[in-house]
């Protein structure tokens, strides 16, 4: 399990001035399950994320893995304990072959056959992909598959998304709500998405509704959808944005 205790994370804009992201948030993630945190932009979805990944620190409050505290280890350390993370704008790499930016992420070799899975599981042919470098020459939606496809590399028991739909087209959206789906029920892994999509919302387990740094709702999809459209109206945001 996943737990969050009060947790509350500030971050200076441009200008130099600190502003609250998290606001003394709780939150428990059971282990096996497909949780899709949703809410309005700017109101703390991926900085929890960040959170539980290592990349950011709370000013306070505690994050603990099956009840050990990892709120001071690094992001190396939670990978080692089995968190893996996808970030919303991934890097590149020049000079690093997807096949070999896969191997890294599995910590092994992969045969032929295990990097056309990966690949394949997310839209992308292993004979025009494996050998290209991850760089600039790769489109942003090419670049954002080859990294959940590294992610699921990891075969890690945690899996964190942000906005995995985010700058991929119409078909490779389809293609990867399946893959998330079909993935969560073959390895049994705690799947977390940060997604303003209906269409991954509705396939989850659970729904984490998060707004102005707190836990403003839960519960299964039919119970949440409602209610995000109800806040919707107040805030002029939707959950499809």
């Amino acid at each position: 399990m996943i737990k969050l205790e009060n947790i509350s994370y500030s971050a200076e804009n441009s200008g130099g001035v600190k502003s609250r992201i998290l606001d003394g948030l709780s939150l428990d993630i059971e282990r096996g399950k497909y949780v899709v945190v949703t809410g309005p932009n700017g109101g703390g979805k991926t900085s929890l994320a960040r959170v539980i990944m290592g990349v950011y620190s709370p000013d306070e409050g505690r994050v603990l893995l099956d009840g050990e505290d990892i709120t001071e280890l690094s992001v190396t350390e939670r990978a080692k304990r089995g968190i893996g993370f996808g970030f919303q704008h991934p890097p590149r790499f020049k000079g690093m072959a997807v096949k070999d930016l896969l191997e890294t992420a599995a910590g092994r070799k992969l045969r032929h056959g295990e990097v056309c899975e990966l690949l394949t599981q997310v839209g992308l042919c292993a004979t025009d992909y494996a050998s290209r470098e991850v760089d600039a020459s790769l489109s942003g939606g090419e670049l954002k598959r080859i990294e959940i496809a590294s992610v699921l590399a990891t075969e890690s028991s945690v899996m964190i998304f942000d906005e995995p739909e985010a700058g991929i087209d119409l078909w490779s959206f389809h293609r990867l709500t399946k893959t998330f789906r079909d993935y969560h029920e073959k390895s049994g892994s705690t799947l977390i998405v940060i997604s303003h999509q209906e269409r991954i919302i509705e396939q989850a387990d659970e729904v984490v509704l998060v707004a102005d740094g707190k836990v403003s709702g839960r519960g299964t999809p039919k119970e949440i959808l409602p209610k995000i459209d109800g806040f919707a109206e107040k805030t002029c945001w939707k959950a499809d944005d």
